[in-house]
C-alpha cells in the first residue's frame, strides 16, 4: 500500500476515502441525506457540495464493489501515465460534469436522488481508453476479451439507450456524460492524445 501511495497518491487517497465513507454510510443511513445528490436542491443553488459528496457513497455493497474494482483496474495505471494533477482533474471534473445533466433533467423532481462514483469512474475509464485503446478487457457476460476502444463504443451506445428508456433506477446519464467528460478533459490536458489514439488503433499507419 505504501508503494501505491508513493507512486499514485491521488488514486490511492480516492480509493481509500471512497471505501471508508461508503462503508460508513452503509452502516449509518443518516449520511445519505447529507451526501446524496439532490438535483431539485442543487438547481436552486442549495447543497451544491453534493456534486462531489455523492461520489463518496454507494447504495449497496454490490454497487460499491463493482465501482471500486473498476476504479482499481484503470485508475492507478492512468495516474502513472498522465501524472497525479492531471488524474485528479480527470476524476473530479468528470464527477461534477457527469452530474450536471441530471441536475437539469430532474430539477423539478423533489424525490429524485443520485449517488455513487460511476460518473467519475467512467471519466477515468474513457481517459484510459484514449491511451490504451487496444488493451483487452474482460466484460461480463461476454466470453471473450474485447479491445478497450470497442468496449468504449458499446458502453456509449448502451448508456445512451438506457438513459432514454430505462426505469432501473440507475443514473445512466452520469455514465454517459462522465465518459464524454473523460475524453474532453484528457484531450485538453494532453494535446497529443488524439494522434496517439489514432496511431494506436491503426497500427501506426498515417
Amino acid at each position: 500500500m505504501i508503494e501505491y501511495l508513493h507512486n499514485t497518491p491521488v488514486a490511492s487517497i480516492i480509493f481509500i476515502f471512497t471505501l471508508v465513507t461508503s462503508i460508513y454510510a452503509l452502516n449509518d443511513p443518516t449520511l445519505y441525506g447529507k451526501f446524496m445528490l439532490h438535483p431539485y436542491s442543487v438547481y436552486r443553488k442549495k447543497n451544491v457540495y453534493t456534486l462531489i459528496t455523492s461520489g463518496l457513497i454507494h447504495g449497496s455493497w454490490m454497487h460499491l464493489i463493482f465501482n471500486m474494482f473498476t476504479f482499481y483496474f484503470f485508475a492507478f495505471t492512468l495516474e502513472s501515465t498522465i501524472g497525479s494533477v492531471q488524474f485528479g482533474l480527470v476524476y473530479f471534473i468528470g464527477l461534477v460534469l457527469s452530474d450536471i445533466p441530471s441536475v437539469f433533467k430532474h430539477k423539478n423532481d423533489f424525490h429524485y436522488h443520485s449517488l455513487g462514483a460511476s460518473g467519475a469512474i467512467s471519466s477515468v475509464l474513457f481517459s484510459y481508453i484514449l491511451f490504451y485503446p487496444l488493451n483487452t478487457l474482460m466484460i461480463f457476460p461476454l466470453p471473450i476479451p474485447i479491445w478497450a476502444a470497442l468496449f468504449g463504443v458499446l458502453y456509449l451506445v448502451y448508456s445512451y439507450y438506457m438513459s432514454k428508456s430505462s426505469r432501473d433506477n440507475i443514473n445512466h446519464d452520469a455514465h454517459l456524460f462522465g465518459a464524454i467528460a473523460g475524453v474532453v478533459v484528457t484531450i485538453i490536458l494532453v494535446p497529443g492524445i488524439v494522434p496517439h489514439f489514432l496511431s494506436a488503433i491503426t497500427g501506426g499507419r498515417g
